[in-house]
């Protein structure tokens, strides 16, 4: 089975993995686009929230702890978390009801990984010269969520204010400009 949630994450999931299985060690250090977090960080903030909205998806309160993900086999082990994150979100009961600790609707709450898999292997891509492109579809939820959430965002200090973005600007150059990305950041 499968819902709307969960065909979005399918869609997303995999070009995050290549992006995340690509990074090599040596690039740990490396700045990105977030300016607090370094490869290292922003892959270990990723793989927390692969992890932690697995148990929001089940009304479990996650644990938002500072643990080192990037142990042996971690690469792997992100792929299978993205799998689980996607299962979690496939059944029909994770959409239902209020968020525990967040007390939003499920489907908001499930858009949340979403941004991170295509906002953060964006960044990832950025910082370790790879290519990246979004999922065709995800763009629109993208934008729909900073709609509904972006000026909440902003106060949490999960966004940055808006910058302007470029004439030419992708769906998802807008949606980072809106986050407070720079579309052509670049790490020199």
């Amino acid at each position: 089975m499968a819902t709307k949630t969960s065909e979005l994450l399918s869609e997303a999931a995999p070009r995050a993995v290549a992006v995340v299985r690509a990074i090599r060690d040596d690039q740990f250090d490396l700045p990105t686009p977030c300016a607090d977090y370094s490869v290292r960080d922003l892959v270990n903030h990723l793989y927390q929230v692969v992890v932690n909205f697995q148990e929001l998806a089940v009304k479990r309160l996650p644990k938002w702890d500072k643990t080192d993900y990037l142990t042996d086999g971690w690469r792997d082990r992100f792929a299978a978390e993205t799998e689980r994150l996607i299962e979690a979100w496939a059944d029909p009961a994770a959409l239902e009801g209020v968020s525990p600790g967040m007390g939003l609707p499920p489907e908001t709450v499930g858009e949340m990984p979403l941004l991170d898999l295509t906002v953060h292997a964006w960044d990832l891509a950025r910082a370790t010269g790879q290519p990246f492109e979004a999922a065709p579809d995800v763009p629109a939820v993208l934008h729909a969520f900073m709609d509904r959430m972006g000026d909440t965002g902003q106060r949490m200090g999960s966004f940055g204010a808006p910058v302007d973005a470029p004439p030419d600007a992708s769906p998802l150059d807008l949606a980072l400009a809106r986050m407070g990305r720079h579309p052509g950041w670049s790490p020199r």
